[in-house]
């Protein structure tokens, strides 16, 4: 009898501690208070980022032209060959299609038809492609250096042309005019030699 109430006072001992251990506050584990309170009060963050960050993504890059068929075509114009060049140039002209890339190509063609050697050479040609061009260049881009070098190339040489077809306009005019005058010396000598076989 002893026994069993030993167990039963040990029992209730034991469920007892549990019960006291179950209800005891934790001092570790934070209150129902304080997590109350950690979700309520808000967390203030400071950034340290810098001053008009918008304007760091205003400007956006252009993107870049691929310059490899200009300067295998630029390559092939120095060493002669001119129809090849003028691939080069066209095939720029269509794959890396803006208005900075059409003025280059542009350019490019019309200095190969200014040179005499080349198979397209035909200075007036040039020299309206020049003019068209040079009415609309392109703004805001940078063009290559060796095109800026040919455009100005170019005025020179149609400038040249211009003074030659002038010069071959008034050499014509005075190869005509010369002629007119031997002409007129030649039937003047043919009458006086008339008149004077008529007195003898």
């Amino acid at each position: 009898m002893r026994s069993t109430r030993l167990q039963i006072i040990v029992l209730a001992a034991c469920l007892f501690l549990l019960q006291a251990c179950a209800t005891a506050p934790d001092t570790n584990a934070p209150s129902d208070d304080a997590s109350a309170k950690v979700q309520r009060d808000p967390v203030e963050l400071t950034l340290n980022l810098p001053e008009n960050t918008s304007k760091a993504y205003e400007c956006t890059p252009q993107p870049a032209v691929d310059r490899t068929f200009l300067d295998k075509g630029i390559s092939n114009l120095a060493a002669g060959d001119y129809r090849e060049a003028v691939n080069y140039f066209r095939r720029y002209q269509r794959l890396e299609s803006s208005p900075g890339v059409d003025w280059e190509a542009g350019i490019a063609v019309a200095y190969v038809k200014m040179i005499p050697t080349s198979p397209y050479y035909n200075w007036r040609a040039a020299h309206e492609s020049y003019l068209r061009l040079m009415r609309k260049p392109p703004k805001d881009v940078q063009l290559n250096e060796q095109i800026i070098l040919m455009r100005d190339m170019l005025a020179i040489l149609v400038n040249l042309h211009l003074q030659v077809d002038g010069l071959q306009s008034e050499k014509a005019a005075v190869t005509e005019d010369l002629e007119k005058r031997e002409e007129a010396l030649r039937r003047l000598r043919e009458l006086m030699l008339g008149q004077k076989e008529a007195i003898q």
